[in-house]
């Protein structure tokens, strides 16, 4: 499909890209929602944690929400997308990655960008115990990679899955690494490095044949991490191999599902390639939306709730 042109207008103090993503990560508020925990066995015997909300009305519709890189289903991007969709009718569940629900996993492996088998257990777990008709998966950042990718790589996608949405999608991760890893991004990669670390240095304790604390100590940069621990605990050679592979762009010209996605070019921690104008012009299936302004994981609006929730289920609205 051709390129979306984009009505989203940002409000003034928040047409900088940095502004809106620390704002919309930090500073705002989603009250009023109900979450219900639920803890699922996955087939390598380790867990995941669903946290379900619902609408007011019993409903035959459910919209699954993926975090992104040390997320989890209580940032306020979630519970707001949760929200609107409740507030209109729809279930919601917000998938907890592995060791990202407050407490670590059993495995030594955990979650990544392009890990999907997680993602299928989940839908295959939410047929085999639910009753919905409609099902519309959301992701953000990571878990918005997660779902480009499932949906462009997977052959026997259920037919109760009938929209896609991503937001402020890393559809290259090779080019968003670096962009993390310039001096621009500074403060999120830090933030996100250490978090990484810190919980490393737990599973070091458990796993002490698998990995050594002097080395988790010498990881400097996020390149460091995903070659020291995200690469191998999953099977690839290295973390380039790791985000040649898991990368969702190689899978956009595959997605038959009907999907928006919404990148901001203002987004810092996207590079060019992030922008995937000639597979939307050449999948009719794939709708791009890049406003000027967003951030990442921004799109603040008027009102309670942001452009990237009312914009999803417009879009889920309009396609039908």
């Amino acid at each position: 499909m051709p390129v979306i042109q984009s009505t989203y207008k940002a409000p003034y103090f928040f047409r900088n890209g940095f502004v809106t993503t620390v704002y919309s990560g930090l500073i705002r508020k989603v009250s009023g929602l109900d979450q219900k925990r639920e803890r699922i066995t996955l087939s390598d015997g380790d867990f995941l944690d669903l946290d379900w909300s619902y609408s007011e009305e019993k409903s035959k519709k459910l919209i699954i929400i993926l975090h992104g890189l040390e997320g989890n289903a209580q940032r306020h991007y979630i519970t707001g997308t949760a929200k609107y969709f409740n507030q209109n009718g729809i279930d919601a569940v917000s998938m907890n990655f592995r060791g990202c629900s407050g407490e670590d996993n059993l495995t030594f492996r955990s979650y990544h960008s392009g890990d999907t088998d997680d993602l299928k257990e989940v839908i295959q777990h939410i047929l085999q115990t639910k009753s919905y008709t409609e099902i519309y998966l959301k992701g953000f950042s990571l878990g918005g990679n997660v779902t480009l990718k499932y949906l462009g790589e997977t052959t026997d996608i259920p037919e109760q899955i009938k929209y896609g949405i991503a937001v402020s999608v890393p559809c290259y991760l090779a080019g968003s690494a670096k962009e993390l890893h310039r001096l621009k991004n500074k403060a999120f990669h830090d933030k996100f490095k250490n978090n990484l670390k810190s919980k490393l240095l737990l599973k070091s304790q458990k796993y002490q044949g698998e990995i050594k604390e002097s080395d988790i100590q010498a990881i400097k940069t996020l390149y460091d991490f995903d070659n020291l621990y995200t690469s191998k605990a999953h099977g690839f050679k290295d973390a380039y191999d790791y985000y040649e592979q898991s990368s969702s762009l190689q899978y956009l010209p595959n997605i038959k599902t009907p999907t928006l996605l919404i990148n901001a070019l203002n987004d810092s921690f996207l590079s060019a390639d992030c922008y995937p104008v000639k597979e939307a012009k050449n999948n009719e299936n794939l709708f791009l939306e890049m406003p000027q302004h967003g951030g990442h994981v921004g799109f603040i609006d008027k009102g309670k709730f942001y452009y990237n929730e009312k914009r999803a289920l417009d879009f889920i609205q309009q396609s039908r």
